[in-house]
């Protein structure tokens, strides 16, 4: 009889490792959307942080299609993408103070708006609700040369401001981000 079990706990610890996310990547392949990490540090070592998951284009048609516009998009895919900072900050004429939030984006043709939300913790969809808004912020929107097959959220720096880019398919969308003193 301890044979038996042993045994039975032995196929099912083998079962758990096959399913866990390392090996199941080597026998099915990468994630379709893996994990990222965007971060950018002000001179006093205060930083944003921001978890997200990039998808892939996969011959998709991304904005207006899979991501439709005039719908709040999380901003990534799987969990909800997370939005940490250790310092106030001013994005557009808007304070948000230090703390942990939610990002979601309001896609359109011509204009985006960043929205912070209060609510955290949730799966990135559906989107919680305006009541949960913390902020809307207008983005400035260009297009790409390429098509940029990975989403991806970066950040550049120019003195004491962190430019955020959200990029995707042939769409940019921007929004500066500057330490509150």
């Amino acid at each position: 009889m301890g044979r038996r079990i042993l045994g039975v706990w032995y196929f099912a610890f083998a079962g758990l490792i096959l399913l866990s996310s390392p090996v199941r990547a080597q026998f099915g392949g990468p994630p379709a959307s893996p994990a990222a990490k965007a971060e950018c540090k002000f001179a006093d070592g205060k930083t944003i942080h921001i978890d997200y998951s990039s998808p892939r284009m996969r011959g998709r048609k991304i904005f207006g299609d899979l991501v439709p516009y005039g719908e709040p998009w999380r901003a990534g895919a799987n969990e909800a993408t997370t939005f940490v900072i250790d310092a106030d900050v001013s994005i557009g004429d808007k304070t948000i103070p230090k703390g942990s939030y939610t990002l979601f984006a309001l896609p359109n043709p011509d204009a985006w708006t960043l929205i912070i939300s209060k609510q955290t913790g949730e799966w990135g969809i559906p989107y919680p609700g305006q009541e949960y808004d913390l902020a809307r912020v207008p983005m400035k929107v260009s297009k790409l040369a390429a098509p940029i097959e990975n989403f991806t959220i970066a950040f550049e720096q120019t003195g004491g401001i962190c430019t955020l880019r959200l990029e995707w398919e042939t769409t940019r969308a921007t929004v500066d981000i500057s330490q509150k003193k």
